[in-house]
């Protein structure tokens, strides 16, 4: 998304509440968040829809795929290190 004075930023699309066009678009998040964007009302939801339609292709992807083909994460314990005294 891009602020209306110019930054770029991200949103999570989970927090969108509403998107509002009056004539400016307005961003507004469920925890009452709002922001003026320069994109149109139009612009968000296709950007969202996206967003959205990949995580399901990556989804579908993953679940197709040979669990051979997928590397499992390596995971470990780190220890921390006592204070010194």
């Amino acid at each position: 998304m891009t602020r209306l004075n110019g930054p770029k930023f991200a949103v999570n699309p989970d927090l969108v509440q509403r998107i509002d066009s009056a004539p400016d678009t307005i961003l507004t998040l469920v925890d009452g968040t709002k922001y003026i964007l320069a994109e149109s009302m139009s612009e968000v939801i296709e950007l969202i829809t996206d967003f959205r339609s990949q995580l399901i292709a990556r989804a579908q992807a993953i679940q197709t795929s040979d669990v051979d083909d997928v590397a499992a994460p390596q995971l470990s314990v780190v220890r921390a290190q006592e204070e010194e005294r």
